[in-house]
């Protein structure tokens, strides 16, 4: 049989041919063909050969043919086969455990890399920050609902008014030195004073028409009613005796406090809220600081207050100096709970915030810091004080209204309430209308 595929039969030994011995395999001498060396058949690098392959190697799996069963192995002899055969790797190695040896099963003998399935991963990165969001919000909640001190017991406070719409809240700052030092009294220049006495009061109205916040001034002349004191639990009955509004919590805390507001303007408050000294100082500087503008230059040596006019970024002490100084002003009490709901409006407005809410090195601090020596009723949670929070920044956002509490005049140096205003003022907060009374300052 002729040996070389298309060729002429030549004799053995004619022109240098290729001699076969008996067992019918050819080797090389050099060659006389016309064809050139490269044309040849190689059967030592075919795997597939045909019968006429003198070796006794079992031939491959059809997955594993260079010629995945497209031609039949005895149409595809010489040439052609050794180099399909070197093109996809089955002739010089491979790992022969895939389709096409080599490295993998694509065009080229590579293993096509995977692509990146983005929309699982995008899945599971939300699903993860979605999860230490819920958890860090739960752990927030309890750690700041365990340093709340629910010390106020609403239930003591007798004859109450009956409930309107809405909430009403009634804000304490006491001059309460708890936890000071003796360094931390002279630089907030609060006195060593024992006790501690009501510095200013508010009563913020949160509805449907937007807030009102109300300040009390602390000379106002109230009448002290019957009450149960609330330690001792007997009850004191009214004697018709008036004093100053601020009195009424020296005597007996915030029970009587409570119980004094709702009888001389015969409106119900729903919770109560009080911040010493410390933890308003506190507050303002775990935030930075909070930037008013103070229209004309004052000083107050009892309070430490010496600022010049224009915009300015006060501190903890300098804060605490503004909303306590009297003195400076000749309409001293009501001046001071302007400045007072200017500046609690501010801090409120500048606390709310995405650098102060979402930074956990300014969020943890400015709450510890309040949460520390805030004092609530026993019912106040912290959706309420949540609620009371952003009502107050509401007031300076447009939405809402600060006045103080309408008066007609000065007795022996107490502040007088306006009657009929104050009557219109309570029906409007009680049927969650929107507040027309002006104070008339």
């Amino acid at each position: 049989m002729n040996e070389w595929q298309g060729g002429t039969s030549r004799p053995h030994g004619a022109g240098g041919g290729r001699s076969r011995d008996r067992s019918g395999n050819g080797y090389g001498r050099g060659s006389g063909s016309t064809q050139p060396e490269g044309v040849r058949a190689m059967p030592q690098v075919r795997r597939d050969a045909g019968s006429g392959y003198g070796r006794s190697e079992p031939p491959l799996p059809p997955q594993m043919s260079p010629r995945r069963g497209s031609v039949p192995p005895q149409q595809s002899q010489g040439y052609d086969d050794y180099d399909s055969g070197y093109n996809t790797g089955q002739v010089y190695g491979g790992d022969g455990g895939g389709q096409g040896g080599g490295r993998g099963g694509g065009p080229d003998g590579y293993r096509a890399r995977p692509r990146p399935n983005w929309g699982r991963r995008i899945k599971w990165t939300v699903l993860t920050l979605v999860v230490v969001f819920a958890v860090t919000s739960v752990a927030t909640y309890f750690w700041a609902d365990g340093k709340l001190r629910r010390k106020v017991d609403l239930s003591k406070v007798i004859d109450r008014p009956a409930a309107g719409d809405g909430t009403n809240y009634l804000i304490v700052g006491s001059d309460s030195r708890e936890g000071m030092t003796a360094d931390d009294k002279k630089k907030l220049h609060t006195g060593s004073a024992e006790g501690k006495r009501t510095d200013s009061m508010m009563i913020l109205h949160d509805g449907s028409n937007g807030p009102t916040l109300i300040s009390l001034p602390r000379d106002s002349d109230v009448e002290i009613p019957s009450f149960v004191g609330s330690d001792s639990g007997k009850k004191y009955p009214g004697t018709g005796r008036h004093t100053k509004l601020n009195a009424a919590y020296a005597e007996d805390g915030a029970e009587l406090l409570v119980r004094t507001v709702e009888f001389n303007t015969k409106l119900h408050i729903d919770h109560y809220v009080e911040i010493g000294f410390a933890g308003f100082a506190g507050i303002v500087d775990a935030i930075g600081g909070v930037e008013l503008n103070i229209p004309k230059a004052f000083k107050d040596k009892d309070s430490g207050s010496d600022f010049k006019a224009g915009t300015q970024t006060l501190n903890g002490s300098q804060a605490l100096a503004f909303v306590r100084a009297r003195h400076a002003f000749a309409a001293s009490d009501l001046a001071r709970t302007k400045n007072q709901q200017k500046f609690l409006a501010a801090l409120a407005s500048q606390t709310a915030t995405p650098s102060t809410v979402l930074n956990p090195f300014k969020l943890y601090p400015t709450m510890s810091a309040g949460l520390d020596t805030l004092i609530v009723d026993k019912d106040m949670g912290l959706w309420d004080l949540g609620q009371m929070f952003f009502a107050m920044k509401d007031v300076t956002g447009g939405e809402g209204k600060s006045m103080n509490m309408p008066m007609s005049g000065i007795v022996h140096g107490n502040v007088v309430w306006d009657k009929a205003k104050l009557t219109q003022l309570v029906q409007q907060l009680n049927n969650d209308e929107k507040v027309t009374v002006s104070d008339g300052q």
